[in-house]
């Protein structure tokens, strides 16, 4: 298949969802980790159409969800107090902060600019040299190349007054993290396909093994999804873990080479805290030695201290698979897209969101 349209071929679904009733013999509950796979799931309705043994829980692959509440009031802190100009993906404006949100913080005034690649900022960086000029870099590793790119093209033309505030958060650790929390009953994972275009799939095989589950690189669009969980499915009815490739059209074994050299040459690992859920070892990339120029944290020497999450918010059990949104008392009521409590509400990656719009559970 070549186009759209066949990944999302209504015929071919029944089928593939005839052959997973034909497979299922008793009760499994498989997370799919990455939040686009959890849109694709509610919007074309998979979920309502699985087998009632099949249970699907939603993982915490939504980077912006992810976000430290405190990064967000960096942002805003460099926007509103150090007057840079604040460059940012379209998807952090709304994501609440502990005051305010960015979109709330341009309404007051400050250089916010949302840009589709971190080049832009780079080039915005070049163009206005009395200006400071600071991208938010917020993503898994699939983002982690080009923002790598711009610090390296900064780097090279000797643009001082560029710099990123990082927030790059890793998969497979965060994946062992659920697996060990001990509210969790996981039997399998449809791993997130795009992550794997990048760095390939060794990483899952040591992950695979140690815990006993079938781990699935997955694509995101109907057909994909339903593929990944019969290729969990069948595994686990058969008493078999390992690794499989259900997105062998984008996913190469070995991931992409030449990102992976350019994501190392300017990023090292490191624990990174996750919003909602904690600290995660091993977790993140930040800045080498050899960049820290371009660090905004340490340029600016910003300070801020943690501040509580919303108290009716439950979006870290929610991005842990123990929690539904539906399951969470604000939702659809004080919690709504337009007045997020949590940022998995806003985000178009966000479990909560997705069930707003498209399972029509919510008091809209």
């Amino acid at each position: 298949m070549k186009y759209m349209k066949e990944y999302r071929d209504p015929q071919l679904a029944k089928k593939y969802l005839d052959e997973i009733k034909r497979t299922v013999t008793q009760d499994w509950t498989i997370m799919e980790v990455c939040g686009g796979q959890t849109h694709s799931l509610v919007k074309n309705g998979i979920i309502e159409m699985l087998p009632e043994q099949i249970t699907m829980i939603h993982g915490p692959g939504c980077p912006v969800c992810v976000t430290p509440l405190n990064l967000i009031d960096k942002a805003i802190h460099l926007a509103l107090d150090k007057n840079v100009i604040l460059c940012s993906f379209g998807d952090m404006l709304r994501v609440p902060g502990s005051r305010m949100n960015l979109l709330e913080a341009k309404a007051k005034g400050a250089d916010i600019r949302v840009l589709y690649s971190p080049l832009e900022a780079v080039k915005i960086a070049e163009e206005n040299p009395e200006q400071d000029v600071v991208f938010f870099a917020v993503g898994f590793e699939t983002t982690a190349p080009a923002n790598a790119l711009s610090v390296i093209h900064a780097h090279r033309k000797g643009l001082s007054n560029y710099s990123i505030l990082a927030s790059h958060v890793l998969v497979p650790p965060a994946m062992k993290a659920v697996i060990n929390d001990e509210e969790n009953q996981i039997d399998g994972f449809l791993a997130a396909g795009h992550v794997c275009t990048i760095m390939g799939n060794a990483e899952y095989y040591p992950l695979s093994e140690q815990h006993g589950v079938p781990i699935v690189v997955t694509g995101f669009e109907p057909l994909d999804v339903l593929q990944g969980i019969l290729m969990v499915l069948r595994q686990l009815e058969a008493d078999k873990t390992g690794v499989e490739n259900q997105y062998s059209r984008i996913v190469k074994e070995e991931g992409n080479t030449e990102a992976q050299k350019m994501i190392f040459e300017v990023f090292e690992v490191k624990d990174q805290m996750w919003r909602g859920i904690g600290e995660i070892p091993d977790s993140g990339f930040a800045l080498k030695d050899k960049y820290q120029a371009f660090d905004a944290t340490k340029k600016y020497n910003v300070e801020i201290e943690e501040a509580p999450e919303h108290p009716d918010c439950i979006s870290g059990q929610i991005m842990k698979g123990i929690k539904k949104p539906y399951e969470c008392s604000q939702f659809g009521k004080k919690c709504k897209p337009t007045n997020p409590l949590g940022a998995p509400m806003v985000s178009s990656e966000g479990a909560c969101a997705a069930y707003y719009h498209f399972s029509g559970l919510a008091e809209k």
